[in-house]
């Protein structure tokens, strides 16, 4: 029997089997073990050949297909993020709980939580991690945190041994195997506690602490639709430099604004990879983390909405270091549109069955939001290439390749597509509290440039190494984490 009561994984290699195979074995069809359906691979391999075919009989014709259907897939996006940004701008509703309320409520009728954070090679930052989540204000008999530990990580399990903690954190050694991923570790964490709820902190966390209290209050209010409250995001190291401000300002962004306006709208919501509170009952419904999507929270946002469940935004923050480093910031967002691309061909498998599961506006947006956003983002430079080209001297090729049906509507979509992304990122960090990124939301466009060789770096890699996990390095910030709260402003 499973710590809840229920029957389970028995043995060290059911466990195991159970990591890894857990969502296949649950719903076969939603996992990304396999990136390539057989229907995907051959629609592909269709696609290549008539572009081939095209290229070698008509090339400016197909150039000029190519960019006409590139045309509309903007043109797609840029309709539906002015839907999204009227939504943002009416302020939907955070799910909220008072200070008053959550200390307020009896220990005795807050149910068992159990805290998972998956961290390998973090010897450098597990003690904080420690303090920060024995900073948690919720009763101990009533919490289980399990640091979910590589068996071969010696330097990070000796550190975290080495750190005082209370009788709520355990340390789990977690048994190799493949792929070796955060979702991976979270299952096989998940089939050894016994929380009614469950919720995920990185290594780097600083969690509100009066969170736990708050969602599990929430959730106890809220219908049993609502499966799943994701809190809101912000970085603790802003100022570091022109990175950190620019990815707080995109954080800031979509968290305290997007986020809960996708929400509103009905549409599934690519979850957090942390402070995501959810209830056991229904994610081990729905087959848990799939090991081989390297975004699992994401995925797991989707196929939740399409199990017929529904997620909200919190009204708590948790505190992260933004990620300053050139490179390492490249192979983190790398490693999160690689998960995107393989959410979207994952939930794309059965089109007609996802349309009839999220509802037509759902399945735009979703074919939007994780689908195009990274193809848009390869394909950016290219276009702003050419834009730059027809700016300086209005070359006879550009001409020829985007004629007036295909130019005019580019255009439109090139002026009012970035003129919107900056704007509503000014209303975020407003909204968020940080009008001093003003300037930064300002210089984006170079952000931009970086997510896109991002972006080239994910579609490769999507294609050699689909499963490997790009491990972000941390405790890179020369500002530590605020051992208060709330934290002074940086």
């Amino acid at each position: 029997m499973s710590p809840a009561g229920r029957p389970g994984p028995r043995t060290e290699a059911e466990l195991i089997h159970a990591s890894v195979h857990g969502l296949r074995d649950v719903h076969p069809e939603m996992s990304a073990a396999t990136t390539f359906s057989a229907r995907q691979a051959l629609a592909a391999g269709l696609a290549c050949a008539g572009l081939a075919i095209g290229l070698a009989l008509a090339p400016t014709w197909a150039l000029i297909g190519l960019n006409a259907v590139a045309g509309a897939i903007y043109a797609a996006a840029f309709c539906h993020a002015v839907r999204w940004f009227q939504v943002m701008v009416e302020r939907p509703g955070l799910v909220a709980v008072s200070d008053e309320e959550a200390r307020s409520a009896p220990d005795a009728s807050l149910p068992v939580y159990t805290v998972l954070v998956a961290a390998y090679r973090e010897a450098n930052v597990i003690a904080d991690t420690i303090r920060g989540l024995e900073a948690l204000d919720y009763p101990a008999d009533r919490l289980e945190i399990r640091l979910l530990l590589e068996a071969d990580d010696r330097e990070t399990i000796e550190a975290a041994r080495a750190t005082p903690h209370g009788s709520s954190v355990r340390i789990v050694e977690v048994p190799p195997a493949a792929p070796r991923t955060k979702p991976r570790a979270c299952n096989y964490g998940l089939r050894l506690t016994g929380g009614e709820l469950v919720t995920i902190y990185d290594a780097e966390d600083r969690p509100e602490p009066l969170q736990l209290r708050r969602a599990a209050i929430a959730l106890g209010r809220l219908g049993p639709e609502v499966a799943c409250l994701q809190a809101r995001l912000q970085y603790h190291n802003v100022h570091d430099n022109y990175i950190t401000r620019s990815f707080s300002a995109e954080y800031a962004t979509w968290f305290d604004c997007m986020l809960p306006a996708l929400a509103a709208m009905g549409g599934p919501i690519p979850l957090g990879g942390t402070s995501m509170h959810i209830r056991r009952q229904v994610l081990e419904a729905v087959g848990a983390w799939d090991p081989h999507n390297v975004t699992e929270d994401a995925d797991l946002g989707v196929r939740l909405h399409r199990l017929g469940y529904r997620t909200q935004v919190l009204d708590s923050v948790t505190l992260e270091e933004a990620n300053g480093d050139f490179v390492n910031w490249i192979r983190q967002r790398s490693r999160w549109y690689k998960g995107h691309l393989q959410t979207w061909l994952v939930h794309t498998r059965q089109p007609v069955r996802l349309w009839r599961e999220l509802g037509p506006s759902a399945f735009v947006g979703f074919n939007l939001v994780v689908g195009a956003s990274p193809v848009l983002a390869v394909l950016n430079p290219l276009f702003w290439l050419l834009s730059g080209l027809w700016f300086a001297g209005h070359p006879g090729l550009v001409q020829t390749l985007f004629p007036g049906p295909v130019y005019y509507p580019a255009m439109a979509c090139l002026v009012g597509g970035n003129f919107l992304t900056v704007y509503r990122t000014l209303v975020g960090v407003r909204v968020a509290g940080h009008s001093e990124l003003a300037m930064t939301a300002l210089l984006l466009p170079l952000y931009w440039l970086m997510m896109s060789v991002a972006a080239i770096r994910a579609m490769v890699h999507l294609l050699v190494k689909p499963s490997h996990w790009d491990k972000t390095a941390h405790g890179l910030s020369g500002r530590p984490a605020p051992d208060a709260w709330p934290p002074p402003r940086s």
